[in-house]
């Protein structure tokens, strides 16, 4: 186990020295294997906010559906910071028309909802041969059942506490973040 070092020895770094990419470096970097599909999401900070997040773990693309608004808006800039110039995105107006063609080209369609026969996130395995889309549900409705239906998988969070989900921009988080672990490392 790593010793853990005493606060009194950290610098908070300056943006400066984060030597992050730029715009034109990100749409040049290798991306993982990943596409992000927003099924009908209303809060437009929720959809800023998986931009973001999809920025920092190299999202390949972000899809847009149904009454999932699209950039440019306030709002969505808000939250998303700029990751909406970065992050490649397309809106389609059926989530499912969508989901028949990616998994004519070879996509694995994950649903993350809580369904019957569902698989906890962290059972979860990537062939790495192979490319992803995680599909993300609108704020109260959740994934559309015949999305779920049409899914190669449905995969959930595991959740202990009294509520019975998360927010969409948390959720994503979460998955994102233990995808791409398990895609990169």
């Amino acid at each position: 186990m790593a010793e853990r070092k005493q606060a009194t020895n950290m610098k908070k770094l300056k943006n400066s020295e984060l030597n992050r990419m730029d715009n034109n470096a990100f749409k040049k970097a290798i991306k993982i294997p990943l596409i992000v599909i927003l099924d009908n999401i209303r809060s437009l900070n929720n959809i800023g906010s998986v931009f973001r997040t999809s920025d920092a773990f190299l999202v390949e693309k972000i899809y847009l559906c149904g009454i999932t608004a699209k950039p440019p808006h306030k709002d969505i800039h808000k939250t998303a910071l700029g990751a909406t110039d970065s992050v490649t995105w397309e809106y389609v107006e059926t989530t499912l028309d969508l989901i028949e063609k990616l998994q004519a080209e070879k996509v694995k369609i994950i649903a993350i909802e809580q369904a019957d026969n569902s698989t906890m996130l962290n059972d979860f395995t990537i062939d790495s041969s192979k490319k992803y889309a995680i599909v993300m549900g609108n704020e109260v409705k959740g994934v559309q059942q015949e999305v779920v239906s049409k899914a190669d998988y449905c995969v959930e969070i595991p959740q202990f506490g009294t509520k019975h989900s998360l927010n969409i921009s948390v959720t994503t988080g979460i998955v994102l973040w233990d995808l791409f672990k398990k895609i990169r490392f």
